[in-house]
């Protein structure tokens, strides 16, 4: 099928979905995680047949991290699908309900996008979610994984589709592309595609957004800091950095710069270093930095607005809470930043000063997940100002209509001389 073709039967197929009830849509879901679990083995072949490839094409370690989908990995997506069913239903919800005037009722209800263009790097656990939060919403779905997850999203779209096969949903609701060239075409498909939701590097999501005329929900980089306050508790500082580091550097929402409070930084900056470099992370630092921490690389300007997303930390020494911020709304990426500090004041200055869609008081950035937030999955974070920001759940994947239902109201009674007045009471 042509690009026209696949989208044209995702939308009709869509707008069927989108008139379920919600126990059809979450026995779907269901049928997805049992189908899933029972093609586990050869899933996670496919995956490593995935990754072998990647390596002998040189994949950049961040990018394998992300790529290998094991029994581990595919049981955690597997539990996020039927988190995602148990959420509460999202369309048809009533958000106003308001007499205009008697008998002339208005109500703002919950509906689906339509089609959603999902773009992603790596990542084959991204797709299990994806379709999971777009089933449940109602939404149609059109994915493109990365080149080096062909093996692992088409034999993962294979197992939905026969699931689905089984359900009231038409398993054409889902649909795979695999070349680049289908990415460009999907691109311009705006009559058919509602939003495109790049998951990516930061060249990667930047050239979607500069390549379509379509809303693109998504963040290009992913460079989140931790301020160590001068107040801060020294081994809870160190444990949060390690982890917000290391617990998985690939992620988005790693840190990839720690400032330090200079009052601290004699004690804390021996400890954290240690512990860090004992999780082999290359620490680089500005000149006061390396003062202390006599045996480590230079950071450059570069370092500081640089997404590692590998073993990589860029230190710098601040004189005070509003230096810290300054810095992180010059060179952060809006995604998440946390401060480390037992000093309320400082930690609401922090708070209310960074512009970030994630701004946290002591603990780990690496919170920043949908299915850490509840929201069972996600199909992206957004570092937009506009919502929705932060991690993407079902609440990204909607929008609302307005029903008016009257008995014969006429705008022309309510101008003019005898106008009748509209009572606008909330029901």
């Amino acid at each position: 099928m042509s690009i026209i073709e696949i989208a044209q039967k995702t939308r009709v197929s869509a707008r069927k979905l989108a008139v379920l009830s919600a126990d059809a849509k979450n026995q779907a879901i269901e049928a997805m995680a049992k189908a899933l679990e029972a093609a586990a083995p050869d899933i996670v072949a496919a995956n490593a047949a995935d990754c072998k490839a990647a390596q002998a094409d040189g994949i950049a370690k961040p990018l394998y991290d992300r790529l290998k989908l094991d029994e581990s990995k595919l049981k955690s997506a597997i539990a996020g699908l039927r988190d995602v069913a148990k959420l509460p239903e999202p369309i048809g919800v009533v958000q106003i309900h308001r007499e205009l005037d008697t008998g002339l009722i208005l109500k703002r209800i919950t509906c689906p996008l339509g089609v959603l263009g999902i773009i992603f790097e790596a990542r084959p656990e991204a797709l299990i979610q994806i379709v999971s939060l777009a089933i449940k919403s109602g939404n149609g779905v059109i994915l493109k994984g990365g080149k080096e997850a062909v093996r692992s999203c088409e034999i993962l779209t294979k197992v939905i589709h026969q699931a689905l096969a089984e359900t009231a949903v038409n398993p054409e609701v889902v649909q795979l592309l695999t070349t680049r060239e289908e990415t460009i075409e999907l691109l311009k498909m705006d009559e058919y595609v509602d939003l495109i939701i790049p998951r990516g590097s930061n060249s990667f999501v930047r050239f979607v957004q500069e390549n379509t005329r379509i809303p693109v929900l998504g963040h290009a980089d992913g460079i989140c800091h931790l301020y160590a306050d001068k107040a801060a508790a020294i081994q809870k500082a160190v444990e949060i950095s390690v982890d917000a580091k290391t617990q998985y550097p690939a992620a988005c929402n790693a840190i990839e710069t720690l400032l330090v409070h200079r009052a601290i930084a004699p004690k804390f900056l021996p400890a954290v270093a240690e512990a860090l470099q004992q999780k082999k992370v290359e620490l680089r630092g500005d000149e006061k930095t390396r003062a202390i921490l006599e045996n480590i690389a230079e950071a450059t300007e570069t370092d500081w607005s640089t997404e590692y997303s590998d073993l990589i930390l860029s230190i710098k020494i601040v004189d005070s809470v509003e230096e810290a911020i300054n810095h992180i709304n010059t060179y952060g990426s809006r995604h998440t930043d946390v401060i480390v500090t037992e000093d309320s004041e400082a930690a609401e200055t922090f708070l209310n000063g960074v512009d970030a869609a994630g701004v946290y008081h002591n603990c780990s950035t690496r919170f920043a997940d949908g299915f850490r937030y509840g929201f069972g999955a996600e199909v992206g974070i957004s570092t937009q100002q506009m919502p929705p920001r932060g991690p993407v759940g079902l609440e990204g994947l909607i929008t609302y209509k307005y029903r008016v239902v009257g008995d014969g109201h006429v705008a022309a009674s309510y101008v003019g001389k005898d106008a009748k007045e509209f009572t606008h009471r909330d029901l």
